[in-house]
């Protein structure tokens, strides 16, 4: 069956030439998209593949030294990036009600932010019985650039994007001014209306007057979101060679439903067992984390256990620093199966024990893929805005830009969290997000941008 609404009957246009005609939930066959071919398959980097990172590096670049990743306490009471001041960390909400008074998606009810609330004397007597934290919302409310359009006509919408594709010549900023101004669900009527009103696709009709990276962007954006997922851990597995970062980037970073669904989407549009495509691209213990992810399994109890975080943190300093050797299945299990905000109490917890912070000690521990799969499971439950302004940082850093990931993830969060990201993207770089991207992108392409991230 096809993903409900996607593609358009009538089969979703060649980008690049996929699907086939009559085979709209079937992979396109090799060697019909437009695109060189890259190692790893499409999408194409701006520079070429990922940006070189420096010596020594972490993921995706060069993280902070050890305990510098916001959110998490830090020994000696250093602050966690330069030129920041020191605080409870970053992403800890301000007096109030809620993070501003945004509301908590609610298929985003993690938390993050500041220190779990640790009880006096905890560690050193008997460690309480399980408590309720505060709600998710509470603790750090998230929000998208991009919310549903008030008095939304995806007919009227349909008719403003017909004109400024029709004759000669294409009004591509009245084309941004209705694209980045709807949410996703918007988008997909305005899909279904203009093939109901001009008989045309409009996906089609979009191709037929844009290129590169803008006309990637807009594709994305015309996206169902869980399509989108699904189809970019496709591409990132097809072909020669295997793009992990972007595997490790959806599947350590969506919630459960959103997981499930992304499974789900795979098999039904692309006819395959995402599970089966991971072991065939993959191995050793990353292989088996990412067969973890995929489950969708993570405990998502907002109820933070101190007495089993404690022990957690004792379980993983004698399966790594602890010992001559590294018990990898351990990390594997901790990190696969507890809640975010239980990650974040025993990420505490291992600091006070082992005297240095968990992501250090898998720098030490691990290396390659499954470190950065590891690391990027905590750097969600510690503050996940912060992962992806990181994400974003290294997307754009240096000579080069990776399109493909800056595209992916400002049209991911663009109505998830992507204020929270900008405000973290400015702490941690002393720039905006929108200044580093003006400087990196040109054209329509800017424009889109800019119109979805906001100033």
């Amino acid at each position: 069956m096809a993903y409900p609404g996607y593609p358009p009957s009538g089969g979703y246009p060649a980008f690049p030439g996929y699907p086939p005609t009559g085979q709209e939930s079937v992979y396109p066959p090799a060697g019909q998209y437009s695109f060189p071919a890259l190692p790893g398959g499409y999408p194409p980097a701006g520079g070429g593949t990922y940006p070189a990172a420096p010596p020594n590096a972490g993921y995706p670049g060069a993280y902070p030294a050890p305990g510098g990743y916001p959110g998490v306490s830090q020994a000696g009471g250093m602050s966690p990036y330069p030129g920041v001041p020191t605080g409870p960390g970053f992403g800890v909400p301000p007096p109030g009600p809620g993070f501003g008074g945004y509301p908590q998606p609610p298929a985003q009810s993690y938390a993050g932010g500041g220190p779990a609330q640790i009880p006096v004397g905890y560690p050193g007597g008997q460690a309480p019985s399980p408590m309720p934290g505060p709600p998710a919302a509470v603790v750090q409310g998230t929000q998208g650039t991009i919310q549903d359009a008030p008095n939304f006509d995806a007919g009227r919408d349909a008719e403003i994007l017909r004109k400024a594709m029709k004759g000669f010549g294409t009004d591509e900023q009245a084309i941004i001014n209705v694209v980045a101004n709807r949410s996703n669900d918007q988008r997909q009527k305005i899909k279904a209306a203009f093939k109901t009103m001009y008989g045309k696709d409009l996906i089609k009709d979009l191709k037929s007057e844009l290129s590169g990276n803008v006309e990637e962007l807009i594709l994305a954006l015309f996206m169902p979101s869980t399509y989108y997922d699904a189809w970019s851990l496709r591409h990132a597995m097809k072909g020669p060679g295997t793009q992990e970062r972007v595997l490790i980037e959806i599947l350590c970073t969506r919630t459960n439903q959103e997981i499930k669904e992304i499974v789900n989407c795979y098999k039904s549009e692309f006819g395959r067992d995402i599970e089966q495509d991971i072991r065939a691209d993959t191995s050793g213990h990353f292989e088996r984390l990412l067969v973890s992810m995929c489950q969708g399994n993570r405990d998502e109890n907002q109820t933070v256990d101190y007495q089993k975080a404690q022990e957690d943190a004792q379980r993983l300093y004698q399966a790594g620093e602890g010992k001559l050797g590294t018990d990898e299945s351990c990390f594997n299990m901790v990190l696969a199966s507890r809640s975010f905000p239980q990650l974040k109490a025993t990420v505490e917890a291992y600091s006070r024990i082992a005297n240095r912070d968990l992501l250090s000690s898998i720098d030490r521990e691990f290396s390659g893929n499954v470190e950065r799969g590891l690391k990027t499971i905590l750097q969600c439950a510690l503050n996940r805005p912060a992962f992806f302004a990181e994400r974003l940082y290294y997307a754009m850093k240096g000579a080069g830009t990776d399109d493909s990931t800056l595209i992916r993830i400002i049209v991911t969060r663009s109505e998830i969290d992507l204020v929270q990201i900008k405000q973290m993207f400015t702490q941690m770089y002393q720039k905006t997000l929108a200044t580093m991207i003006s400087s990196d992108t040109s054209g329509d392409y800017r424009r889109l941008l800019l119109s979805i991230v906001g100033q």
